[in-house]
């Protein structure tokens, strides 16, 4: 090990221990696998062809520029069918192949099928492997990109939201006096307002995005994490370390940067989890109201709504009900883990 990277006796004892916790220890390399494929969703779901060899060169499309049907010798300018050209190339019995992806099928692209009406149930023959919703979209592609969309939103909230709960909620236990009386009577006026019905009302005046919806409920949740920096710094800037730091004259930013914050790290971190819960939860009860990302974005809470809604065509709210609590509970377990595993109880001895 390197010992500018050599971690602390007491991190290692809480790495120890939450490899030990083995439901959120192997709910994080779950869960982190599945953050992973979701960021190269493009290469598990997509109508586009992973490799394409054609006389003697390869082409790579999922990431690349369209492709028109003349570049393989087909009859026409637009894109090219590559789940046709695949058949194409199967008769043709040559050196041409291509790679599809595991579903090919994009999130927002309808399948047709002559005598049959959407939505269509499971299939391995058309490989809808979870069917397709109202509009003859794959599920499985939309359940793979609205869990990218709600990953990305949670993370980015997470962020925001401690990143200015943590500042302000410093600051208040550290100063206190004035300062933190007003900042006090500031924050329950804000906690007042509800979120829901400002989002209602932008709704109705534009058409909200995911910036917007992420920018409005960081402007209003970021209230929550100031209240427990606050205890934290309130009791951390009591300690011994604070007051001789105080005495060799170190500056309140190196007081705050250098002793307060890192001591307070095991909040942030047991908070997380439970955040970012939060975070998927808010966005998915957004979308089954109606009042979250605009159709056609895949996501979770379009799906279960359009579900509910088909409750004959029951693959479509189990597949998304299945999903979430799939995500819910392995998030769920990682922070009852982080939060076992950073118990300063565990590591207090007294004398």
């Amino acid at each position: 090990m390197v010992p500018g990277l050599a971690l602390h006796p007491q991190t290692r004892k809480q790495w120890r221990r939450f490899r030990s916790l083995r439901r959120g220890y192997y709910s994080a390399i779950g869960f982190f696998l599945l953050v992973l494929l979701s960021c190269g969703a493009e290469m598990l779901a997509n109508s586009r062809a992973l490799i394409v060899h054609y006389d003697g060169q390869y082409y790579f499309p999922t990431y690349g520029a369209i492709l028109p049907g003349t570049t393989f010798g087909l009859d026409y300018p637009h894109e090219t069918n590559y789940r046709d050209l695949q058949q194409a190339f199967a008769t043709q019995q040559g050196n041409n192949w291509l790679l599809m992806p595991v579903i090919p099928w994009n999130a927002f692209e309808s399948h047709a099928v002559e005598g049959i009406y959407p939505p269509l149930a499971p299939s391995l023959t058309y490989r809808h492997y979870l069917g397709t919703d109202g509009a003859g979209r794959d599920i499985a592609a939309r359940l793979l990109y609205g869990f990218r969309l709600s990953i990305a939103f949670s993370l980015l909230l997470l962020l925001c939201n401690y990143a200015i709960g943590t500042v302000v909620g410093i600051a208040m236990g550290f100063y206190g006096g004035k300062f933190d009386l007003i900042m006090q009577r500031l924050i329950e006026i804000w906690s007042s307002i509800p979120t829901l019905y400002v989002i209602m009302i932008v709704a109705s005046i534009l058409l909200p995005n995911f910036w917007i919806l992420l920018g409005i409920m960081v402007f209003f949740d970021w209230t929550a994490m100031t209240w427990y920096m606050r205890t934290a710094s309130y009791k951390e800037k009591a300690r011994t370390y604070v007051l001789a730091a105080r005495a060799q004259g170190a500056s309140d930013w190196r007081i705050i940067s250098r002793h307060l914050l890192p001591n307070t790290m095991t909040l942030l971190i047991t908070f997380a989890p439970f955040s970012i819960t939060g975070g998927i939860t808010a966005l998915t009860a957004l979308d089954y109201l109606g009042f979250g990302l605009p159709p056609p974005t895949p996501s979770w809470g379009e799906l279960l709504r359009e579900g509910v809604a088909r409750m004959d065509n029951e693959w479509i709210v189990a597949s998304v009900t299945v999903s979430m609590v799939i995500v819910l509970v392995m998030v769920t377990w990682i922070g009852e883990a982080l939060r076992e595993a950073f118990d300063p109880k565990q590591y207090t001895v007294y004398q």
